[in-house]
Formats: structure tokens, sequence, C-alpha cells
């Protein structure tokens, strides 16, 4: 199996954090677990499901993941090849007009975001390239034929940046009154750029932070408090949510 990441031209860093080019010749069921950003993959090479209540569901050639409050199971066939599109916190929103928020806990078809027919030449050039170079040629020239010249909304981006200064532990109540805006004008707008609600989008990136610190010496307690939960029945839950597991049982398969 490989995973190999390639950074966007710079037309399209902003707006896009990298590209995976990722085959596996096994056939294999994974999760994946709540990121703080929207998610396009492209299949050039087999086929890929969603698992839900044991039951698979073959997705598009081409889909879209939005932001999502719990893991997500998958299931790929042998010999799959995907390129997959990390956006940025925003980036999504300048290459279409369709609101983030709709996509929240949805992987729907390209096709539904997209011109159909752009998206089925994309395809039908990515099938025949042989290199990992022509595959990000491909979509990269598909991004820029539909990157939009509007201007960030600069209130959001500061607020996605205090998010993650404070590792997703700031109050929502806080961000209104450093942002000086008050509650309900703040999250119609966030939502509909990030994908989802601030409080929603801090609990990932609150969630990513521990899964980082799990990897290191800290004790599930210390991660527990050090990230501001009430208490560890609260880490407990909450991470369930996010993965499937308690953190003990995920930290003894690291």
């Amino acid at each position: 199996m490989r995973f190999d990441k390639f950074i966007p031209t710079a037309q399209l860093s902003p707006y896009i954090k990298y590209f995976v080019v990722a085959e596996n010749a096994q056939e294999s069921q994974y999760k994946v677990f709540p990121a703080s950003g929207l998610v396009i993959g492209f299949q050039y090479r087999g086929q890929l499901s969603t698992v839900i209540n044991n039951v698979e569901l073959n997705l598009e050639t081409s889909g879209i993941t939005g932001i999502s409050d719990h893991y997500k199971l998958f299931k790929n066939s042998a010999n799959i090849g995907t390129l997959l599109v990390y956006f940025t916190e925003i980036g999504f929103t300048h290459f279409t007009a369709s609101p983030a928020h709709e996509l929240f806990n949805r992987s729907i078809s390209l096709g539904d975001i997209f011109d159909k027919n752009k998206v089925r030449e994309a395809e039908e050039k990515l099938s025949s390239a042989t290199t990992d170079a022509q595959r990000i040629q491909i979509i990269e020239q598909f991004f820029l034929s539909h990157l939009k010249d509007i201007q960030n909304d600069r209130l959001i981006v500061e607020a996605v940046k205090l998010i993650y200064q404070s590792k997703g532990t700031i109050k929502i109540k806080e961000l209104n009154e450093k942002l000086f805006i008050s509650q309900s004008p703040f999250e119609k707008r966030f939502r509909k750029l990030v994908g989802t609600s601030p409080k929603k989008f801090a609990s990932i990136v609150r969630f990513n932070t521990v899964l980082n610190d799990l990897n290191g010496p800290k004790s599930l307690t210390d991660i527990c408090y050090e990230n501001n939960f009430f208490d560890q029945a609260h880490f407990i839950k909450d991470f369930k949510q996010y993965t499937g597991d308690t953190p003990e049982q995920f930290k003894r398969f690291l």
C-alpha cells in the first residue's frame, strides 16, 4: 500500500492543502476519522464502498465527503487507485457556490456539485494516465477551471485561526467576543464556509489534538485534562464517537 502526498501549485495552495495518490493491492476495510476539511476522491482504478450497518454501498467513481462528527467505514477492492484532494478549511467555497454545510455527514457524487461533463472528462483522462505527475496535472487543471475570483471572509479565517490556536478548547462565547459578532450571524457564515458549526469544528480540532497526543508519552488522564474535557467520562464518550474505540483501546494498537 502507498499513500504519497503532493503539494498543489501556488495558485491552488491557498485552497487545497495537498493531494494524495493512494494505491492498495489488497482488498481492505478501514476507518476514516473526522477531519477539519472536505475531501474529494477520484477512483482511477478499482471500487470503493462505504459500510453502514454491515451493508456495503458502492460509491461513485468521483465523490466528495463533507465534514463528519463520527468515524466512517470504507472498503476498497483489490488493486484500487485513488487520487484524494484535501481542502483547506474554507477552500471548497472558492470552487463552487454550494454551501459547505450541505455536505455535513454526507458522501455524494462529484457530479452533484460540479458540471457532470467536466467530471466525466477528468475521470476519463485519469483512467488513461500512467504516472502520478500526469494524474496531479489533470486534477489541478480541473480545479483551476472551476476557481472563482472571490475574497476570503476574513472574520471566518480569523475564527478558524483562533480555534486552532486554542487546540479546539476555546468557548464559542469567547470566540464571539473576540470577533465582535453575535452568535447567530457568526454561526451562519461559519457553517456555510467551513461545513459545520464553530462548536463542532472546535470539537474536531480538539479530537485531532488528542490523536497526536496519544502518540506521545502523556498519560490518558493528562491528555483528558490538558484538552479541557470536563471529566474522563466525557473524554471517553467523545473519543468513542469519533473513533469507535475508547482512548485506552485505541492507544493499545498504536
